[in-house]
């Protein structure tokens, strides 16, 4: 019994870790789209989409967390939430790739992509200490799923990292291309990250680098 009200503190800590990723990806969704729509820079603007889509992801994290602290069955709730993400992620690859391409071949270059370089580095540091304790909160309860989304959240990390680079790029060489390749970069992830949504969602092992099922037992 003892073991208990640790188990308790866990399991509130993954529920504060589940709302913050929901309102971190809110913050970083309105703010990436402003100023990608502003300056033009499409890297920065599906960045910002993407964000919007994991907003969709922590909620199904969020419920999932609930469900497995009062020992519940998986339900519809979850399988759709994730159904939904994966076909927004879907779409979002899409318009990435049809924009990007067009963007290629018309020679569009962003206004300015510093906004994205700054978005950029703030990512980096807060997917990382995000990645960080949902690793040591999922150990500890010995929950696969929720070590799963933290894998997740290290693809957010490389998102992050490919919209740097593509920024930092165009603000020091002037070279166009690399926002759309920043566009295409981010658009690959997004593919990837629809298939494991419905994997999940069917009760496959889940691909973000570690292997789980859709429950932990």
């Amino acid at each position: 019994m003892s073991d208990l009200p640790t188990r308790e503190k866990l399991y509130r800590a993954a529920s504060a870790l589940a709302f913050f990723t929901i309102a971190y990806n809110v913050l970083e969704g309105v703010v990436s789209t402003w100023f990608g729509a502003g300056d033009e820079s499409l890297a920065l603007f599906g960045f910002g989409l993407d964000s919007f889509v994991e907003v969709i992801s922590g909620v199904g994290i969020w419920h999932m967390v609930r469900r497995q602290r009062g020992n519940a069955d998986r339900d519809t709730f979850e399988r759709t939430a994730l159904r939904i993400t994966g076909s927004g992620f879907y779409l979002l690859a899409a318009g990435l790739v049809i924009s990007g391409g067009l963007d290629l071949y018309q020679g569009h270059a962003p206004t300015t992509t510093f906004w994205g370089i700054v978005i950029s580095c703030i990512s980096l540091l807060s997917m990382w200490l995000l990645m960080r304790l949902k690793v040591k909160v999922g150990t500890a309860l010995g929950s696969q799923a929720m070590l799963a989304d933290a894998a997740c959240t290290r693809v957010c990390l490389y998102l992050s990292a490919i919209l740097l680079l593509s920024s930092a790029g165009y603000q020091l060489t002037g070279i166009g291309w690399l926002d759309s390749a920043g566009a295409l970069g981010i658009s690959w992830f997004c593919l990837k990250e629809g298939r494991e949504a419905f994997g999940k969602a069917r009760g496959e092992s889940c691909g973000c680098s570690c292997s789980c099922k859709g429950s932990d037992h």
